[in-house]
């Protein structure tokens, strides 16, 4: 809804009478801190040689230790930004839609907004006859725009990519406590992520030191754009001191500072101790400050009260002054906290030295407390969370995506963050989409990335809003922005456009609109009962009968010969719209008018409300299904031995791993991955060599091996691995590779790469460069060209196999990747990152050079779940490339011929989605040939 924009400088006084004003104040608050020096000086002048030559500045000093973090109280007359880069015009953007982050979020203006300065000037309606000639206008015709994105828990610069060796500046592991490390210190200007962080909107992060570490350091936020000076410390954004030491301004407020702490099992890991041993860690450490504020205290008693006999220098330590700092309220302390047990932990901890945390981050456990989480000191900490990313390890077992729904009904603020590169925070955007789709209302979900961040660390006074006086930090979006998918026309960060040729894809002209959310009140109140842990077992409730589907969108079928994907029926305007099945098969679409008449009466309807019924998808290239906890060995299956870079014991030598061996069942992230339609997966053996094993394809569904429908195809490929990230070199893993298909191996792996050379086996190689990938290539011919087959090679991950993508299609090589390319390593830094960077994102070129290609999960088993946001997101940025049928194909049918999947392997299940489009959808029903049968989700 249209609101009026408030005028924060509207009300504010004149220049001139606001400079006396300035002037007035000064003369007030020096006579304060002055008075008690007076005082002593009129009772006993006698003494005076006692005064020190400094008795100003410490009283000062001491009567600053009051003062509250904030901007000066003249801020806002500022003439342009601190951060102002000479020679910057001024910009106009007109004709946009403006959500400004008011009213809670919940403000939205159509007009112009005015940059210039480095601020935002005016927003609203600007009289384009009163700017200056050099003012660039850009025409947002009626585009979204938002204030830019603020990450609250970043690592960008001291994580930096591609990871090298030393250019992770993280964690240290010099002890515990270590609250004087400074993360800016550790700040690389050569991150490949800045400029790809800020194409996706996001333009201030606050960069925290690792979790190895009790209290880890320091955080310093930072503007990502380039600056002229091109240093670290040109790119910090209000730093709370002079940078080469401690001193402040005893006359000001001092600038609000960061704290990066951490509890649970990342310090105990580090440091093989225990959460006892952190907790004592923690309070020795505040202890210590303690003495010291103390000390200060006493201090600046006997000053203010003209005791100077005697006192000497004011007591500080530049170890411990931001712990002080943080006793004296000035520190936004950032808290990695997951479970409950370390929540109560912290909390227990603010109330016994009196401290504020600004806000627990990951805290998967924490809507399970939201109680708890009222008993700080102080005001109640924000939680910053991911949006679906959970069970990697213990800590993350109960998290929740319906969470941030939870503690915002409990009146507790939520943020989004990406704990860059662990999620890219170009996609940070993604979290809020993602939370709002689980019920998170929009005006807070697109909150969470803006104004609630920025408020949490204390700089809601410049950024997070667009405002009159706050920074001119603007993104022009192609979508709404919590539309899947949508992406910036242009970034401005203190008025400096950021992409010199943006390229806009075309999105939906639905997309424009806020996306509505699904119903997930059952599921949410099951979270809450089950504390996270709620049922998700199938088949509960699975009708055997016929079941009608009404107010169906659109159908699409895959050939049971080919495997093409095709839409076989689409909504009219006039008619039922509906879908009969029986017996796991479709019987009818339309209006079934003759169907229906002969159906039982006592028939099970379902409405989809415009949505889609379409083949169920199949996942690979994440562990799931031989894991249920990453990080914990004793709930995986563990990893296949290297043979280049390690001994192998003599009875498994001449052995090939099956992943179908070490199948393991009934986890939440294929209870998961199947109520989000994904009813198959492959998974290749854990492997962090060359030789992997033997892929396996299961049914996500099945609670045990022997279940049926559970093991669908013993054997569905060979995989290998070549990278430059091995301890072998490149070329040794050719070789090995060269020699393996040319018969020189012994026993099962001699026989299997013969399957291969015969074209019987598919054969897959995990390689991300393009070097590789065409090395690749030349084996593959090598082979054939002795074999006189045609070899089956399939490249997994393929991050740069876009740059070969004409070889690729020639050598009938297809290429399984992720939708979402990033430079995390040197092999992987050519990436084509797509709209708003490039014209094409890498799939779309790959499918437009006719290879074939299916679409992997980013990393953890939790993401298999949003596979088909994923694919929607695809389709979105490939201009046309690709429909929903091919689309769709991406995420099934392709990735089963990639990976030789054939026969009673082949996914027959179908898929009912209610809601019209992927965010505003939620799969409703799987339709199983195999069972004949509905389950109803």
């Amino acid at each position: 809804m249209e609101k009026t924009l408030p005028a924060p400088l509207a009300q504010r006084p004149a220049p001139r009478r606001r400079v006396r004003l300035l002037q007035l104040a000064l003369i007030v608050q020096a006579a304060v801190l002055l008075y008690p020096l007076s005082l002593y000086l009129q009772w006993s002048p006698t003494r005076s040689q006692n005064v020190p030559i400094n008795a100003r500045t410490i009283v000062a000093q001491c009567k600053s230790l009051q003062l509250t973090p904030g901007p000066p109280d003249d801020f806002y007359s500022r003439g342009q930004s601190d951060r102002f880069e000479a020679g910057t015009k001024p910009t106009l953007i007109r004709n946009a839609t403006i959500w400004t982050g008011g009213d809670d979020g919940a403000q939205v203006v159509h007009g112009d907004i005015l940059l210039d300065k480095g601020i935002i000037q005016k927003v609203g309606s600007v009289d384009v006859q009163t700017l200056s000639a050099e003012t660039v206008v850009v025409d947002a015709a009626g585009a979204w725009v938002s204030p830019g994105i603020v990450d609250l828990h970043s690592h960008l610069g001291v994580d930096s990519a591609p990871a090298l060796s030393g250019a992770s500046d993280t964690n240290s592991i010099k002890g515990l406590v270590l609250p004087w490390l400074r993360s800016l210190d550790g700040l690389n200007t050569h991150d490949d992520a800045y400029k790809l962080s800020i194409s996706g909107g996001v333009t201030t992060a606050n960069v925290l030191p690792g979790s190895a570490d009790a209290i880890g350091g320091q955080a310093f936020t930072i503007k990502l754009r380039p600056t002229s000076q091109r240093s670290s410390t040109a790119m910090l954004l209000e730093p709370p001191y002079t940078l080469n030491g401690t001193v402040v301004d005893p006359f000001q407020r001092p600038r609000w500072r960061q704290m990066k702490h951490a509890c649970g099992e990342n310090p105990s890991r580090v440091y093989s101790g225990t959460r006892m041993d952190t907790a004592w860690a923690f309070r020795n450490a505040y202890e210590t400050a303690r003495l010291v504020k103390e000390e200060q205290d006493t201090y600046c008693e006997k000053a203010l009260a003209g005791q100077w006999t005697g006192l000497g220098k004011f007591p500080e330590s530049l170890q411990w002054e931001s712990m002080v700092d943080t006793l004296r309220g000035r520190v936004k302390v950032h808290n990695h906290c997951y479970e409950a047990v370390d929540l109560s932990n912290q909390v227990r901890l603010t109330n016994e030295f009196k401290f504020s945390i600004a806000a627990f981050h990951h805290a998967h456990e924490a809507y399970l407390v939201p109680d708890l989480l009222k008993q700080a000191y102080g005001k109640t900490p924000a939680i910053a969370i991911f949006a679906t990313s959970g069970r990697y390890k213990r800590e993350a077992f109960r998290g929740s995506e319906y969470a941030a729904r939870i503690l915002a009904d409990n009146d507790i603020e939520v943020v989004m963050k990406s704990d860059h590169p662990v999620l890219n925070s170009r996609h940070l955007l993604f979290e809020a989409q993602q939370a709002h789709h689980f019920g998170l209302a929009a005006n807070l979900a697109l909150a969470s990335v803006t104004s609630t961040p920025a408020r949490i660390m204390g700089m809601d006074h410049r950024i997070g809003r667009l405002i009159e006086g706050y920074d001119a930090d603007v993104v022009i979006w192609d979508s709404h922005p919590l539309a899947l998918g949508a992406a910036p026309k242009q970034v401005f960060v203190d008025g400096i456009a950021q992409i010199s040729e943006p390229h806009v894809s075309m999105k939906p002209k639905s997309a424009q609109d806020v996306p509505s959310a699904p119903n997930w009140d059952k599921e949410t109140a099951e979270t809450i009962k089950y504390e996270g842990l709620p049922p998700l077992e199938p088949g509960v409730n699975v009708v055997k009968d016929a079941v009608l589907f009404t107010n169906v969108g659109s159908v699409f079928l895959k050939n049971s010969e080919t495997g093409a994907i095709a839409e076989v029926y689409s909504a009219s305007a006039t008619g039922e719209n509906v879908v009969l099945v029986q017996d796991g098969s479709i019987v009818c679409t339309g209006t079934c008018v003759e169907v229906l008449a002969a159906a039982p009466a006592e028939l099970v309807q379902i409405d989809l409300e415009g949505g889609s019924i379409h083949p169920a998808l199949v996942s690979f290239g994440s562990p799931m299904g031989l894991t249920h906890i990453t990080a914990e060995s004793s709930t995986s299956d563990g990893s296949a031995l290297d043979p280049l870079s390690g001994s192998i014991p003599k009875i498994i030598s001449d052995t090939v791993i099956k992943a179908a061996d070490g199948l393991l069942f009934a986890s939440r992230d294929a209870y998961l991955a199947y109520r989000n339609g994904i009813t198959s997966a492959i998974v290749a053996p854990s492997a962090r060599g060359f030789l992997g094993g033997l892929s396996t394809v299961f049914g996500t569904a099945a609670p045990h091996k022997l279940a049926d429908g559970a093991a669908l195809q013993d054997v569905a490929a060979l995989h290998v691995t070549v990278s430059l990230n091995s301890r072998v070199g490149v070329s040794t893993q050719i070789a090995a590779l060269r020699g393996l298909l040319f018969g020189e191996g012994k026993g099962q792996v001699n026989e299997r790469f013969l399957e291969v050379v015969k074209g019987e086996l598919p054969l897959v190689v995990e390689a991300e460069s393009a070097d590789i990938i065409a090395s690749l290539l030349v084996l593959k011919q090598e082979v054939e060209a002795l074999s006189k087959r045609s070899l089956r090679l399939v490249i997994a991950g393929g991050t740069e196999a876009h740059l070969l993508a004409t070889e690729l299609a020639a050598a009938g090589v297809g290429v399984l990747t992720a939708q979402r390319p990033f430079p995390g390593s040197w092999q992987e830094r050519r990436i084509l990152p797509g709209p708003p960077l490039t014209a094409e994102s890498a799939i779309a070129k790959l499918v437009k050079s006719n290879v074939t290609v299916g679409l992997r999960p980013l990393g953890e088993p939790s993401t298999v779940r949003n596979t088909r946001f994923d694919l929607a997101w695809a389709g979105l940025e490939s201009n046309g490339v690709l429909d929903k049928a091919k689309t769709l194909a991406l995420g099934s049918s392709n990735i089963e011929a990639l990976l030789g999947v054939k026969g009673s392997g082949v996914n027959t299940d179908l898929v009912a989605t209610r809601g019209p489009s992927e965010l505003e959808s939620k799969v409703v029903a799987v339709i199983s040939q195999r069972t004949k049968s509905v389950d109803l989700l």
